[in-house]
């Protein structure tokens, strides 16, 4: 199978290339040191009418929640007319299928009762982020009932592992530890950590999206997904867990400029769906993506400068 990545060189991309090599995939891999802009439909179109995918993933975005608050129209312009372009190429290319990266905070503040969120419950994001999601998945549905553009929607929740960028708290919150191992200990800065949140791994998430592509069009194209692990963990537990690997005592302080304008309670979600169309499951143990998310963030601080180096 062709498939061709957007946005491949941020945190899930390289983790999608590794998996479609691993499944034997010819891959094109794009990003903005060898591709378009998401802004320039020209640009995208002629990228697709080279290469011709098969499938195409595109992960290519703004990604920042929190950040999305200060820059809500570049946020509208790379996520709404950039999924425009890459929908436009993919119907003069005649792409066969285009997974399209949503996010669960389409779903914005919901009811409790709500819970776990099914893909068919009300959207009303919270955030500049969230509303450019949902935009760009009426676009995707629009591509697939007019134009027949074999579309499906992909809504991960919130996703860990190696490679995110410090723009995140559980990241940040490993950067600041493994720092601290060094120096004996102290605090770290955090925002607020009461929200629950529904934490998956980016490996399984990549192993989702995959498992969509090639899935019976019947079944997966039009259609939405989520991809969770389907409970919620409070941030709070999550912080606790990581400062528990720490070798240092290490304990958090409340960064006011961490903290969001509108932060949802509790955000968990429903996997059934996709799991009836593609048998898929989550396979990494919590424990498991935050050992290897702190074991980078100690890589990270070693490759700067040697533990013990210290005066």
């Amino acid at each position: 199978m062709r498939a061709l990545i957007t946005g491949a060189g941020g945190f899930v991309g390289p983790h999608l290339a590794a998996h479609l090599r691993a499944c034997g995939d010819e891959l094109t891999a794009l990003d903005l040191n060898n591709g378009p802009d998401l802004r320039d439909g020209d640009r995208w179109a002629k990228q697709f009418e080279e290469i011709r995918p098969d499938v195409v993933y595109h992960l290519a975005g703004w990604s920042d929640v929190g950040g999305s608050w200060n820059a809500p129209r570049q946020t509208f312009e790379i996520n709404i007319l950039g999924t425009t372009n890459v929908l436009e190429a993919a119907r003069l290319a005649e792409v066969e299928t285009v997974v399209v990266i949503s996010s669960a905070d389409v779903y914005g503040q919901v009811s409790t009762d709500l819970l776990p969120l099914e893909e068919d419950a009300p959207m009303q994001p919270r955030s500049p982020y969230g509303t450019s999601k949902q935009a760009a998945e009426i676009l995707a549905r629009h591509y697939w009932d007019a134009f027949s553009v074999g579309a499906i929607i992909a809504r991960p929740f919130n996703h860990l592992g190696p490679g995110q960028s410090l723009r995140f708290a559980v990241p940040a919150f490993a950067n600041q530890m493994a720092e601290l191992e060094r120096s004996g200990g102290g605090a770290v800065s955090h925002g607020d950590l009461s929200p629950r949140r529904d934490v998956t791994d980016v490996r399984d998430v990549v192993r989702a999206y995959r498992l969509l592509a090639t899935a019976d069009p019947a079944t997966v194209h039009g259609e939405t997904f989520n991809i969770c692990s389907g409970r919620s963990v409070p941030m709070q537990t999550i912080f606790d867990q990581l400062a528990a690997r720490a070798t240092v005592q290490i304990t958090g302080s409340i960064d006011p400029s961490r903290l969001r304008p509108v932060d949802l309670p509790d955000l968990r979600g429903s996997y059934d769906k996709l799991a009836t169309a593609t048998g898929w499951r989550p396979e990494f143990e919590l424990d498991t993506t935050l050992d290897d998310v702190l074991t980078e963030a100690r890589s990270r601080i070693d490759a700067t400068e040697p533990r013990g180096s210290q005066g």
